[in-house]
């Protein structure tokens, strides 16, 4: 089934490539209007726009083959999905005594907004080890960390990038970009806002 871009601001987000592996959706770029994909569903009710599925696929199976136990627990989110996750955050922090101003924004630093969060592209997901009395998600990130470039993912929100990125370090979250830029970002240690300007 073919999904299309819904609910999004009406700012035009400045995209350098017509590449839907480099689009790029961040606190300021919404994602476009007129993106497009198809979703592929994944065991336990995930779904991922199917461009992505056989590098992912490959992806875990060398991990599985590595002793490496992960599992997506998180993947395409529509609008009203990014907005419960928003809306749950926000109750948090109010619940932790923050007037709703300041749990809207606490909440902004740890959760983007809908209509700007990766994972509404399809291409974003988040990885975690599948069985966490067996081994910590620690461990399935750091081989995440030195491996996922090699089949076109990229770690969005490093530690050493919350400056750029506006997002909490985030060990879960991958984005796909294709080998090719996935490798380069690695071996300049780029993020992709970093990347895209060494494009234009």
């Amino acid at each position: 089934m073919k999904w299309l871009a819904e609910r999004f601001s009406e700012r035009v987000p400045e995209q350098i490539f017509d590449d839907w592996r480099l689009v790029l959706v961040n606190y300021e770029n919404p994602v476009p209007k007129d993106y497009e994909f198809t979703l592929i569903e994944l065991r336990n009710d995930q779904a991922v726009d199917e461009r992505i599925y056989p590098d992912l696929q490959a992806m875990f199976d060398d991990a599985r083959s590595e002793g490496i136990s992960i599992i997506v627990t998180s993947s395409y989110r529509n609008y009203e999905d990014q907005q419960a996750i928003m809306d749950r955050f926000i109750r948090d922090f109010e619940d932790q005594g923050y007037s709703h101003e300041e749990a809207k924004e606490k909440a902004e630093a740890q959760v983007n907004r809908p209509g700007y969060s990766e994972h509404q592209l399809g291409i974003g997901i988040d990885i975690n080890s599948e069985d966490s009395s067996v081994q910590s998600s620690d461990h399935a990130w750091r081989w995440l960390q030195e491996n996922a470039w090699r089949y076109g993912f990229i770690q969005r929100y490093p530690a050493d990038k919350t400056g750029i990125t506006h997002v909490i370090n985030e060990p879960w979250h991958y984005r796909y970009v294709g080998y090719e830029n996935a490798k380069i970002m690695k071996e300049n240690n780029w993020c992709l806002e970093e990347y895209l300007e060494t494009l234009r």
